[in-house]
């Protein structure tokens, strides 16, 4: 894909993951356009644009302007989302089930279909969502977010096999844990049930440890670029070695293997108590 003039637009890029990707994608010749929720003041190497994903107004109005501005866009990067706090599935009201879709997915399909008439006038394009390992593993306690994510890799490969005959490529990016600001903002479930109380406080320890050692965002933006240049994109990118790993796990080993780790790393088969090392996911 040409890189140089090329018009990139990638959501929640006020910080993390997507301030990273924008960040990487303008220093290899980009013109990027970030977008965040909030009016933000600080200096960047690319021009931000005020958008939330779960409206279709807000969508149709920056997607607007940035063709208002540029007549194109070549990259979209649906970065956006948030996450819910360990708990139990039944913990999470029907409610705090919707508000998680409605950005980490519909807020995704909202953007794919705004750019699209664009990228079919074009003939081409590209759009790299970014997912988890969680798209392809479960997350005991941490249901929710998971569905979503692997909601994200069905959408995706279906929408690859739909649209690379028009120019346009669709890629997943799978990060596993990543350092942001991204557990500051998690969902707390609205029915907490005493039931759960004893996990809640031990898979909270277990993420706060795990994050201290977790990929820095920049691990995760050059594999955005990796996929953005790539002359035959591939559907599917792990970004950092635990993703990698844990990629050809799912793939190689047996499914009573990768589920045993799994409970036995985050002791679900006992009381929980906390870990001497850190879990498997």
């Amino acid at each position: 894909m040409k890189v140089k003039g090329s018009i990139a637009l990638v959501t929640g890029a006020s910080s993390g993951i997507g301030e990273a990707s924008a960040t990487r994608l303008a220093a290899a010749g980009y013109k990027v356009y970030g977008t965040s929720r909030r009016a933000q003041s600080v200096q960047r190497s690319f021009a931000m644009l005020p958008l939330d994903v779960t409206r279709d107004e807000s969508v149709e109005a920056a997607v607007g302007e940035l063709i208002r501005r540029e007549g194109r866009i070549d990259l979209l990067v649906n970065n956006a989302g948030f996450g819910v706090a360990p708990a139990g599935a039944e913990e999470n009201s029907i409610e705090q089930a919707k508000a998680i879709f409605e950005t980490n997915f519909f807020g995704l399909i909202r953007m794919t279909r705004a750019v699209l008439p664009h990228m079919r006038r074009q003939g081409s394009g590209r759009i790299i969502n970014i997912g988890s390992v969680l798209g392809f593993l479960p997350m005991p306690y941490g249901a929710l977010y998971a569905a979503t994510k692997h909601a994200v890799e069905g959408y995706s490969e279906s929408l690859d096999h739909e649209l690379r005959t028009r120019g346009i490529r669709v890629s997943v990016i799978e990060p596993a844990y990543t350092k942001t600001q991204f557990d500051a903002n998690f969902l707390a479930p609205d029915s907490r049930l005493d039931e759960y109380r004893d996990v809640r406080a031990h898979l909270d320890t277990v993420l706060h440890d795990v994050m201290a050692n977790a990929d820095e965002p920049a691990v995760v933006a050059d594999v955005v670029l990796k996929a953005a240049i790539a002359e035959r994109p591939r559907r599917r990118y792990a970004a950092g070695r635990l993703a990698h790993r844990l990629q050809l796990l799912r793939r190689f080993a047996p499914a009573s293997m990768v589920d045993a780790g799994i409970r036995r790393d985050l002791r679900l088969d006992a009381r929980p108590t906390p870990l001497t090392r850190g879990p498997v996911l």
